[in-house]
């Protein structure tokens, strides 16, 4: 059949000799994701904002609607020397780089970017990559090879899970935040094995965070390194920002530290820190640097603006704190499900008993003019469907008011609380 000739028809069903349509593997989402619709909701993974005002606030389906579902964390996207640092680098080089990190890809800025994490986290070594998602997938398949082992959280990031499967190690899972259960399967490995932890400092489906100092003096009694995944704690963790590691005074033990630029920080990208001495090595055989086009001059400039502004957010972090410490407490006392006992992170997560009553929760609060994510097996445990809600250092003390308001309003029409 002549590629002319193709129509969706013969797409949909294979070609004439038989072969099985390899979407078919999809039919039972696309039928539950049909059905859902049918009700009349709208879908919940394609809002689109035609305006954004600010780090808090967009048009939404031609409505202000504040936004409770980025992971602008800090507030960064607006900040006007972030932006001025942008429109200049996109000036002075251009829109883009056409080339990779190794053949004609590293700008003046790519440097400064590294050289701003390296302040920024007190280490040797810095390492930018075009997303957070290969930062995983870069490091992890690239540090463990054939005769490793990787241990990581059941509940790690899917970019932990892709880094793993893309090398060559063997894959050992722990039950989520079992100090013992990781203990007991490292024990298991050989001695002499290569072995890498990887560890979250906030899990981002319920914004609870890791144990790690226990995590830490385990991985190190049997010989591992550690790699810790800190994209949802960079910002606002620690008295220096850098995460949880540092919150939680782990930082002489922890290897490698990977992050991203699409939270905290405000804009796109990736990043390893590290003071491993034979770190440098990592960009001739780490593929998924080796491979990709780098970052556009301009992202690496409002990263690099964003970061060492960051470095001096004192004041940004503890509004966020106070923003994520009201907002769990105001929606417990309502009668809501939370993920936590406690504010734990930026992240809060309202556990809903089924999808239906989920959707139902998620489409009252967009029409009121709040919008959260709505998250689902599989990025959340077998069952489990949540409402996640990202708190903003930029959030107002009105804002934080408006939002109970309005979870409580739509809650009780849903009939998810009294």
């Amino acid at each position: 059949m002549s590629e002319a000739a193709l129509t969706p028809e013969d797409a949909r069903l294979g070609d004439d000799t038989g072969g099985r349509d390899l979407f078919s593997k999809f039919d039972g989402l696309i039928a539950e994701r049909e059905a859902l619709l049918a009700t009349g909701v709208r879908d919940p993974y394609a809002i689109v904002m035609t305006e954004v005002r600010s780090p808090t606030e967009a048009i939404i389906n031609g409505k202000p609607t504040i936004l409770l579902g980025t992971y602008n964390y800090m507030g960064m996207t607006f900040d006007p020397d972030v932006v001025a640092a942008g429109k200049k680098a996109l000036d002075d080089f251009g829109a883009g780089t056409t080339g990779s990190r190794v053949l004609n890809g590293t700008y003046q800025g790519h440097k400064e970017c590294e050289d701003a994490l390296k302040d920024f986290y007190g280490t040797e070594h810095a390492i930018v990559f075009s997303t957070g998602y290969q930062a995983n997938l870069g490091m992890i398949s690239t540090i463990a090879g054939k005769g490793d082992y990787i241990i990581l959280d059941a509940d790690s990031h899917a970019s932990i899970y892709d880094g793993c499967w893309l090398g060559d190690a063997e894959i050992v899972r722990f039950r989520h935040n079992s100090v013992e259960d990781l203990d007991k399967r490292l024990g298991r490995l050989p001695k002499e094995a290569g072995k890498l932890v990887v560890l979250e400092g906030v899990y981002s489906m319920l914004g609870d965070i890791a144990p790690l100092p226990e995590m830490v003096a385990v991985a190190k009694k049997h010989g591992a390194m550690i790699l810790c995944d800190e994209a949802h704690g960079m910002g606002f963790f620690g008295p220096n920002g850098r995460g949880v590691y540092e919150e939680l005074g782990c930082e002489k033990d922890i290897d490698f530290v990977v992050g991203t630029f699409s939270k905290s920080v405000g804009t796109v990208g990736g990043f390893c820190v590290s003071n491993h001495p034979k770190f440098e090595v990592l960009r001739l055989v780490c593929r998924p640097y080796v491979f990709t086009a780098s970052l556009p001059p301009s992202v690496v400039a409002t990263a690099a603006t964003s970061i060492r502004k960051l470095m001096q957010a004192g004041d940004k972090r503890t509004h966020l704190w106070e923003n994520s410490r009201r907002l769990h407490q105001g929606l417990r006392d309502l009668g809501f499900t939370l993920g936590t006992e406690t504010a734990q992170s930026a992240i809060i997560a309202l556990i809903l008993p089924d999808q239906q009553r989920g959707v139902a929760m998620w489409q009252a609060l967009l029409e009121s003019g709040v919008y959260v994510n709505m998250a689902r097996p599989p990025a959340t445990p077998a069952g489990m469907f949540l409402l996640r809600c990202s708190l903003c250092a930029e959030h107002t003390s009105a804002q934080v008011g408006e939002i109970l308001e309005k979870f409580a309003a739509a809650g009780r029409a849903t009939g998810v609380i009294g």
